[in-house]
């Protein structure tokens, strides 16, 4: 969303908050020298240095603790009072950022945002992909707006709201010697080959705190792969190189299809859907739409999943 106020204030502050010249050159899809020239220019309007340079670090002076916390509430403020205006006489427009995992991003998003667009078609989605961590990450830290997550957070920047939960199954390929068992407890699966996700994903922790619990830690598990990709993770699987640990929604074609086994984990294992934000006084119109958007349609998603 646009803003009345100083371009050279949100420069700064993308500065300050990532201590990085490049950083806020890409934060704000501005050259870096484009992000020293309005550092320069503030400093020269205020008659003092605001940033240290050296060693390949940024540091704030004493005068911009001082210009930080104040660009913070000049810039907090002005986007509050266009939100408000504009909330008089138009639609939510402009653009929010989302940070959203690979289960969500394949098996969650695509009806959310449809169903978004129909209702909100001038708010454009910007959608960024990585692990639960790297969401969690991000959006405490102000570079996303909003987070949509398999896990829940009890980080301190961040509101959580938990929408629903998916339930988590083993998978293998069609006659492996574990198709044809009702439930699988721990045991069933140690000394067989595992395909694991890669390390900050939200499965790979549930994975690791049911095999804890069944008395086997992680160094216990015959770990034949860690991958970033599910899409990879089921072929492998296809394959018998391995069994894996899936959501249910991200394997529900392949096991109506014949292609994958699931089979339900002893005792049962659920993921938690979640939409994080970060904990602001002031939330722009456009972010708050989304995400009570977001929270309504997925516990709507979630229930009818459950209900299936």
């Amino acid at each position: 969303m646009a803003t009345m106020a100083d371009r050279r204030l949100q420069v700064f502050l993308a500065v300050a908050k990532h201590r990085s010249f490049t950083r806020a050159a890409e934060t704000l899809y501005m050259t870096q020298p484009a992000v020293t020239f309005q550092i320069k220019q503030l400093e020269e309007h205020l008659s003092t240095r605001l940033l240290d340079r050296g060693y390949g670090k940024v540091t704030l002076t004493p005068a911009g603790e001082i210009v930080l916390a104040y660009a913070e509430r000049i810039l907090g403020m002005s986007a509050e009072m266009e939100d408000e205006v504009a909330g008089l006489t138009q639609d939510p427009n402009g653009v929010v950022t989302i940070g959203v995992s690979p289960t969500i991003a394949t098996y969650w998003l695509p009806s959310l945002l449809e169903g978004f667009k129909h209702f909100y078609p001038k708010v454009v989605p910007r959608v960024f992909g990585g692990n639960s961590e790297w969401v969690e990450t991000r959006v405490a830290a102000k570079e996303l707006d909003l987070g949509l997550v398999e896990t829940a957070s009890d980080e301190p920047n961040l509101e959580c709201h938990e929408v629903g939960r998916d339930e988590i199954l083993a998978i293998v390929q069609p006659g492996h010697s574990l198709s044809r068992h009702v439930r699988v407890r721990a045991e069933d699966l140690i000394g067989l080959p595992f395909i694991d996700r890669e390390p900050g994903a939200a499965i790979r922790e549930q994975a690791e705190n049911f095999f804890r619990a069944g008395g086997f830690p992680s160094e216990n598990l015959e770990v034949t792969a860690e991958l970033g990709s599910l899409t990879t993770i089921k072929h492998l699987v296809r394959q018998g190189v391995g069994f894996a640990i899936a959501a249910r929604a991200s394997i529900e074609k392949e096991v109506r299809d014949g292609r994958l086994v699931s089979i339900p984990l002893e005792p049962p294992l659920y993921e938690t859907l979640s939409v994080l934000l970060p904990k602001d006084k002031f939330r722009s119109r456009v972010v708050s739409t989304f995400a009570d958007f977001a929270i309504e349609h997925l516990k709507r998603q979630a229930g009818s999943e459950r209900d299936a």
